[in-house]
């Protein structure tokens, strides 16, 4: 096996593990800001936990572990019992992308740690399975922050049933010809979006075929996420750290 298919596979396999830290918290925040917004609707279902089982999708883990995009089973909200109806549901929609920021923030310090002062030891780089361990769990940090800033910015776009089209609601009085046709075709849009991104990167990694790549919409939404959307993170703990 050769290195390059060694670090793809304990990179699908860091993904696997990444995904659970990024899907869970986001799912748990939904839905323990509508418990103390006034809805019991999450809890009743058993979604006010932190077991991964509860909240996992098994599609869409499986294409955020493959394309850093994907989805988790929706917290289930009903609004009717917010006390502050646009607060409780403006609250319990950006809940989710701000718990992902927060651990993102906290993830990416340990990625940078592993990587220039871990990774680096001439008794880690001496033993073939030691490295190659402890790059696998730096790889687990540095995608808990890659996904965590991807997923941020792809539950803001405002395509039900994702965060965005939430905060559009809470934003809006009434339905109107945008929000309706975002809650009519967001589905199908997103699906589209994530089958064409999954098709660019198997081509990309399979074929090395490098032009597909600027066909990959959600990768630009990626690439934004993490430079620029990330870029104060990045940028902090760079300076605290190197």
């Amino acid at each position: 096996m050769s290195t390059y298919q060694l670090t793809y596979i304990l990179s699908i396999i860091a993904g696997a593990v990444a995904v659970i830290f990024i899907f869970t918290p986001h799912e748990y925040a939904h839905a323990l800001i509508a418990y103390k917004s006034g809805d019991g609707t999450a809890k009743l279902y058993g979604r006010l936990t932190l077991n991964p089982m509860k909240h996992l999708d098994p599609i869409g883990y499986v294409m955020c572990v493959l394309t850093g995009f994907g989805w988790a089973k929706p917290v289930p909200v009903n609004p009717g019992n917010f006390n502050h109806y646009r607060r409780g549901l403006f609250g319990t929609a950006i809940a989710g992308v701000v718990t992902n920021y927060i651990i993102a923030f906290i993830a990416y310090p340990i990625y940078l740690c592993l990587s220039l002062y871990v990774l680096t030891l001439p008794s880690v780089r001496g033993s073939q399975a030691a490295y190659y361990l402890l790059w696998t769990v730096a790889e687990i940090f540095y995608l808990i922050y890659a996904y965590g800033m991807s997923v941020f910015v792809f539950n803001l776009l405002p395509f039900r049933p994702l965060d965005g089209f939430r905060i559009v609601e809470s934003l809006t009085r009434g339905m109107n010809p945008v929000r309706r046709f975002l809650e009519t075709y967001g589905y199908y849009i997103l699906w589209f979006l994530i089958i064409e991104s999954f098709v660019c990167r198997f081509i990309y990694n399979m074929f090395g075929i490098t032009a597909i790549q600027y066909a990959n919409v959600l990768g630009y939404v990626g690439w934004f996420a993490q430079t620029y959307v990330g870029w104060p993170i990045m940028k902090l703990w760079g300076l605290i750290i190197h």
